[in-house]
């Protein structure tokens, strides 16, 4: 993986996609082998890694404001960098409205937002996301997808999204990683530099990647049923 590239992952249950991208954390360790990330080996997490989680794990008795501020925090950074940086973040995303509120008084867009806004106060060049927007309406999943993306690429973040959605990882991964059962079948990667355009979703390349990563998806889950047999 190359610095800036934006990558997908997308595979059946238990194909170790979360698991790849624990591995890309440092969160966990391989039984064989390195992970090396900016040329070093991954040793544990690393300070300019940031993750973004399905369930947006916030605090819930933390405001909004808070909740941001607490990787800052807990980084040793000074007060007055600190509020600069959750404000920054809170005006970006629109969500500076609310940074007196908790958790349960906010919507699942908003949350997701604070969890976003959190993890990029802390500045990373590495950016994990592990299906940060499948418990969403498919409004607000459109509208953080196209958040997700501007911030990529007006930050030169390296990004690598786990999905079930194959029209998500279409829009998003510049290159996706296909996945299936090993050591049944191996992985697969698609290139889809029509990535990164906000208006990719009308273009017709758009529809036939669709079509193709299907195919590839099915193709994978015929191969193991076939090895089940």
């Amino acid at each position: 993986m190359e610095r800036g590239e934006s990558w997908a992952i997308i595979g059946p249950s238990g194909c170790g996609k979360t698991t790849l991208l624990y591995l890309l954390a440092g969160l966990r360790r391989p039984e064989r082998g390195q992970v090396f990330v900016a040329s070093k080996p991954l040793r544990g997490p690393r300070r300019a890694t940031g993750l973004i989680l399905q369930d947006y794990g916030l605090l819930p008795w933390a405001t909004a404001a808070e909740n941001i501020d607490l990787g800052l925090r807990l980084r040793g950074i000074d007060g007055r960098e600190r509020r600069r940086r959750v404000m920054e973040w809170m005006t970006h995303l629109g969500i500076a409205s609310l940074a007196g509120r908790y958790p349960a008084q906010l919507s699942g867009g908003q949350r997701q937002r604070v969890a976003i806004a959190r993890t990029l106060a802390l500045e990373p060049d590495l950016l994990l996301m592990d299906e940060p927007f499948s418990a969403l309406d498919a409004l607000t999943r459109e509208e953080l997808q196209g958040l997700a993306l501007e911030l990529a690429v007006g930050r030169g973040l390296t990004t690598v999204l786990v999905t079930h959605s194959i029209e998500e990882a279409v829009f998003l991964g510049r290159r996706i990683l296909v996945l299936g059962h090993p050591p049944v079948s191996a992985p697969d990667v698609i290139e889809n530099p029509g990535a990164g355009d906000s208006s990719y979703r009308a273009q017709p390349e758009f529809h036939r990647v669709v079509r193709e990563l299907r195919q590839r998806i099915q193709g994978t889950r015929a191969v193991v049923a076939s090895k089940g047999e």
